[in-house]
């Protein structure tokens, strides 16, 4: 018996899933498919373009998809170019993988004005995503970044580079153009609680401090750790180290760069005030920790900070599917270790569902592979042959009846070329297209 299992996803998680098959010793034939035209998901459109060992990841990921067991077929749209019940006709098992890439609102007064940013919409941005905008309002001089993990610094430090910094990096025309043009001298990022609760990760926060023209400067109000915060950190070794390295800025002489990055702590975002021109002051308010979990409340000392811009890094979202249950309050498909279940809390036969659109948008690339895992198991133990239309000719055929532009292994294979060909020809490793049809048409060859 060969399994037919469709994987509705191609960024890391789906993949991990595929390899998590491939290497189970059953018989299996793969189809990942994808809404855009090219594979990797946040690996290729969510990792800052000045962190380039991070995007290392991709090599493995190209070993799994280059399996002869495994297609991709991207530029395919689940609910759109192909709905659940249709995926069961082809396919034994149905993995859905989609991510989470919808940005967490803060909840606060203000979070709608013009100036008010998601971070993963910027980020989408200075990716070159294909559905982002080809500009982004960069005239601000001072600007907010709301925050503490790596997205939020990674926000912070593209904001604070100059272009010519990213210009070695893989980043398009439009994007290097934006980023060149832009005003901003001063970059302030806050946390709600001290430094002790801080979630960067070491190397990332280190590399803060690393380009020519950028200052970090660590400001002491609100920079204190109490025994609860010394308690946390001492089982916490990452947070140890990133301690030691805002201990080490705290206080330190200005050398006098161009641009600055402003770390504040315990600082809680209460309202963003402006009008419809845009933002003009974040209003945060002072906290403390008054018990051992790290919660924070107000002390009642507000600040007005004089910023034009504003960008929100507390995490992602998921978002739901057409045909699937969604879980609104968590965002997450509804599931038992990775067996989707159905409103009543039953399994949905031959559905699973792996990533962060399972559990949240929380872990490392080292959880991502053991929830694969985890989810390819129960998709063995309960999968049996139920689809009727079982090559991938079918699916091909199908596609093309809907008229729906597929961009198969091998265009993906030609649009890679061009990127790193690109590059080559700029002394770069790579330059990304950032138009969807521009993908398609050089994936068409």
């Amino acid at each position: 018996m060969t399994l037919r299992v469709a994987i509705v996803g191609g960024g890391p998680a789906g993949i991990y899933a595929a390899d998590n098959l491939i290497k189970s010793g059953t018989p299996v034939s793969i189809d990942i498919l994808e809404r855009l035209p090219a594979p990797f998901g946040l690996v290729r459109y969510g990792v800052a373009p000045d962190h380039p060992r991070i995007k290392e990841i991709i090599k493995a990921l190209q070993r799994v998809l280059a399996h002869p067991d495994v297609r991709f077929r991207g530029n395919v749209e689940f609910g759109v170019d192909v709905k659940l019940e249709e995926l069961r006709e082809f396919y034994d098992a149905v993995v859905i993988s989609t991510g989470a890439k919808a940005d967490r609102d803060l909840g606060i007064p203000g979070e709608d004005l013009p100036g008010s940013y998601g971070a993963a919409d910027f980020v989408s941005w200075y990716d070159a995503h294909p559905d982002a905008p080809q500009s982004w309002p960069l005239d601000a001089r001072s600007v907010a970044v709301i925050g503490v993990g790596n997205v939020a610094l990674d926000v912070a430090r593209v904001l604070a580079k100059t272009g010519d910094e990213m210009l070695t990096t893989d980043i398009p025309q439009h994007v290097y153009e934006g980023l060149a043009a832009k005003t901003i001298t001063d970059v302030h990022v806050f946390a709600r609680r001290g430094p002790a609760y801080a979630k960067f990760s070491p190397l990332e926060l280190r590399e803060l401090n690393h380009s020519p023209n950028v200052e970090v400067i660590v400001h002491p109000e609100g920079f204190d750790v109490d025994a609860h915060g010394m308690e946390h950190i001492a089982q916490h070794k990452a947070q140890k180290m990133v301690l030691n390295t805002l201990t080490s800025w705290v206080g330190a002489d200005p050398v006098g760069k161009p641009h600055r990055i402003h770390l504040h702590f315990a600082e809680a975002p209460l309202e963003i005030l402006g009008d419809r021109d845009g933002v003009t002051t974040l209003r945060t308010e002072r906290t403390h920790s008054p018990n051992e979990d790290g919660n924070v409340e107000g002390t009642g000392e507000v600040t007005d900070w004089d910023v034009q811009a504003v960008y929100r890094a507390v995490g992602y979202r998921s978002t739901g599917l057409p045909d699937l249950p969604f879980d609104e309050r968590r965002a997450v498909i509804p599931n038992d270790a990775g067996r989707v279940l159905d409103l009543d809390g039953n399994p949905i036969p031959g559905t699973f569902v792996t990533g962060w659109i399972k559990r949240g948008p929380v872990g490392l690339i080292g959880h991502t592979k053991s929830d694969a895992a985890e989810t390819v198991g129960h998709l063995l133990a309960d999968t049996t042959e139920t689809a009727w239309s079982r090559t991938p000719e079918d699916v091909d055929a199908y596609l093309r009846s809907r008229q729906v532009d597929v961009a198969t292994d091998e265009a993906w294979e030609r649009l890679d070329a061009h990127e790193i060909a690109l590059g080559e020809a700029a002394g770069r490793t790579r330059i990304k297209v950032g138009d969807r049809e521009e993908m398609l048409r050089v994936g068409r060859g």
